[in-house]
């Protein structure tokens, strides 16, 4: 492969990556129609999801083809396929539509070269992913796991807390994240963050906040009762504490980025130092505040921070807030920092750590996908701190280990 010619031509294709989708779901439809149930596009906000995490995907393999980490990466992918019943003809399917599309879009700036590389490229990038699928299976990991529903906590109209507990052990990481979906939306997938470290019981916690005109989201907080079955993906995601943890911790979470970083604290003993902030667009959504009281109890070296707008004021002013928090605190230099929650105010907050002496390589996130700027999306309560966020919609940290 000839990693210069793979990035040349996936430029040109980015300026149209638009056209490029829709001429790929066309093609693969076209030539593959009983490929279509893999895809769950009945919905609009469906098939801008699969756009992004196409694209997300690709842009972040592009980025990394020299990185030795990619392997694993791949691998975590082709696990996380077979909830899909994702088969090998299926990955030749998509790769003979998805290099149909690239010829299409790039045009003149296509050549038999470029297609030669991407031919290569999507072979060795298939063999990885359906190795990962091989090894999952080899293990005896279901493609997904069914999890009852043994308790359901309200917060206000738009949140809940759903405690599930999986008919198979899910082995999992705290602030690691699972994919959810519900019985009568099948194929539909999103993902959701474990809110609890593992427990005896094998139970799990998933904190939903319901978006506007969001299928799946609307589904759990709404309908989702106790007794039902749900299903979740494979584990995955990065956001979990580098061993040994020696260093102090400084945790910063948004809305439901309360999830995972609840977790995090969970591992935690007494004698460990660590300090969290938690932010709310204003206090009627800090909506866990029993469980931090819980953890300070427990946990006598733990500080905690929350950050509000002031009343009657915008809710940026939460980010400003938080802004200035953080400067007034020392010692970034010997702190390891886990941020969670909407990926405008991770990456706000990620670039300015540096400046406060906090090594780059000691800032941990996991992002979610990427929001389309071209459509306003209703945002739900806890899920959101500020207005929607305008990333580029091909982010390629989507849901990527991000360091």
């Amino acid at each position: 492969m000839d990693p210069e010619i793979l990035r040349s031509s996936f430029a040109v294709v980015e300026r149209r990556a638009e056209f490029a989708v829709k001429y790929f779901y066309s093609h693969l439809f076209r030539h593959n129609p009983d490929v279509r149930g893999l895809f769950p596009l009945d919905f609009p906000e469906d098939m801008e999801r699969q756009r992004d995490r196409l694209f997300a995907a690709l842009t972040y393999v592009m980025e990394r083809l020299e990185d030795p980490t990619l392997p694993g990466y791949l691998r975590e992918l082709g696990r996380d396929h077979r909830k899909y019943l994702a088969e090998p003809e299926h990955y030749a399917a998509v790769g003979a539509s998805l290099i149909a599309a690239f010829a299409a879009v790039a045009g003149s700036a296509w050549s038999a070269e470029a297609e030669k590389a991407w031919a290569e490229a999507y072979g060795a990038i298939t063999n990885v992913m359906l190795q990962g699928a091989w090894e999952a299976q080899h293990e005896g990991e279901p493609p997904w796991w069914d999890a009852e529903v043994v308790s359901r906590t309200r917060h206000g109209d738009d949140l809940v807390v759903l405690t599930l507990h999986p008919h198979q052990r899910l082995r999992y990481s705290p602030g690691q994240y699972v994919s959810v979906s519900v019985p009568h939306l099948p194929g539909i997938w999103r993902p959701y963050s474990l809110g609890n470290a593992p427990r005896a019981d094998h139970t799990v916690d998933l904190h939903v906040s319901r978006v506007e005109d969001g299928v799946l989201s609307t589904a759990l907080v709404r309908q989702t009762r106790e007794g039902d079955v749900l299903r979740l993906g494979a584990p995955g995601g990065a956001l979990t504490l580098r061993a040994p943890v020696e260093r102090p911790l400084t945790l910063i979470a948004a809305g439901t980025g309360w999830a995972p970083v609840k977790a995090l604290l969970q591992q935690l003993d007494a004698t460990h130092e660590a300090r969290l902030f938690l932010v709310a667009r204003d206090t009627s959504y800090l909506y866990d505040r029993s469980a931090v009281e819980r953890l300070q109890s427990r946990l006598p070296r733990l500080g905690v921070t929350f950050i509000t707008p002031a009343p009657g004021r915008p809710k940026a002013q939460a980010t400003e807030r938080l802004l200035t928090a953080l400067g007034n605190r020392a010692g970034w230099a010997r702190h390891d920092v886990y941020l969670a929650g909407p990926p405008q105010l991770v990456e706000e907050i990620a670039e300015a750590l540096p400046a406060l002496g906090t090594p780059p390589e000691r800032i941990f996130h996991d992002l979610l996908p990427p929001a389309d700027p071209s459509r306003p999306r209703p945002l739900g309560p806890a899920e959101w701190l500020l207005d929607r966020p305008h990333p580029n919609w091909h982010n390629p940290t989507s849901r990527a280990p991000h360091t």
